[in-house]
């Protein structure tokens, strides 16, 4: 078996060592591929690549995403292949990363840190999780494990869905529609899917029905903000921070008023980050590669109408 892929070959250790005889064929990501480039299989970036409909075209069957965002694939160049995705992969480091957010803007940090005798010593009237609302928007493998790790905070869990399927997530409370789960969100932690449902959800309208004070934490992708709404929101107080990890554009020009706004808590698309994380995203393709050589079903399959 061939697996053609754009991930360098040193990210693969892993799939050679599980699979030592599939031959991995590193392929360009742009221009024609080379006459001799054929696999059944096709390991590529989350946005796809300008060549994709040519690179498909060469025996592919299945096609596998290194990423677990697909909002950017070019899925109209894959034909009839299957589109699977590392959905999940990176979700421990993602929840680890919104707990810090919380513990931050509850405990006041880094604002309650002193480099000076302070005006009043053992005196502060700081925050915290226990007893809180963190409203869940999108129920994932990251919402998922934001939920297991703030439940040990002793946090009231509230999610929201579109369909009327239940709540998977152990402990979580079901919202009554989309307006009850930001009415109680002391915390909303945006973990949802881009699709053509969810950008610009959280608009004008949103945030007036957002409860006063609100933290907001975008782990999922910018486009699901209206950020001129966001804007008004921390302007006029209904916000009362945001902690973004996902904005629109990426990156931002220079001068973006996110940058500097006092109540924005701005990095650059690194939540994910943590120690073993790209061998965490190439974990799902290994498996399904077992799968695929078995012919049993893939994880992490996409749907391409709904778009993830």
């Amino acid at each position: 078996m061939r697996v053609m892929t754009h991930v360098p070959l040193q990210l693969l250790s892993r799939v050679a060592a599980e699979h030592p005889d599939v031959e991995l064929v590193l392929v360009p990501q742009q221009g024609e591929p080379p006459a001799d480039a054929r696999g059944d299989v096709l390991l590529t970036m989350a946005w796809g690549s300008p060549n994709l409909g040519a690179l498909v075209q060469r025996g592919v069957r299945w096609v596998h995403a290194y990423g677990t965002g697909v909002n950017a694939f070019p899925f109209d160049a894959l034909g009839d292949r299957i589109l699977t995705c590392s959905r999940g992969a990176s979700a421990i480091p993602i929840s680890e990363w919104v707990l810090a957010m919380l513990l931050a803007f509850e405990k006041g940090l880094p604002d309650s840190w002193i480099h000076e005798p302070p005006e009043n010593w053992n005196m502060a009237g700081l925050g915290g999780l226990h007893g809180k609302t963190l409203s869940l928007l999108g129920v994932g493998g990251i919402a998922t494990a934001v939920a297991e790790r703030a439940r040990a905070f002793g946090m009231r869990l509230l999610a929201h869905r579109r369909s009327a399927a239940s709540i998977p997530i152990p402990g979580v409370e079901r919202a009554r529609d989309f307006h009850h789960l930001l009415a109680e969100a002391d915390h909303l932690v945006v973990a949802a899917p881009a699709t053509r449902e969810t950008r610009g959800i959280l608009g004008r309208d949103a945030f007036a029905a957002i409860q006063r004070g609100a933290h907001l934490v975008n782990v999922a992708r910018g486009e699901l903000v209206d950020q001129a709404a966001l804007r008004e929101a921390l302007d006029d107080g209904r916000v009362a921070c945001a902690s973004l990890d996902t904005v629109d554009p990426e990156p931002l020009p220079a001068g973006h008023w996110l940058y500097s706004h006092p109540k924005v808590r701005l990095s650059p698309h690194i939540s994910w980050s943590a120690p073993g994380a790209l061998d965490r995203l190439v974990a799902p393709f290994v498996e399904n590669l077992h799968r695929f050589r078995r012919g049993e079903p893939l994880l992490g399959l996409v749907d391409l109408a709904a778009g993830y």
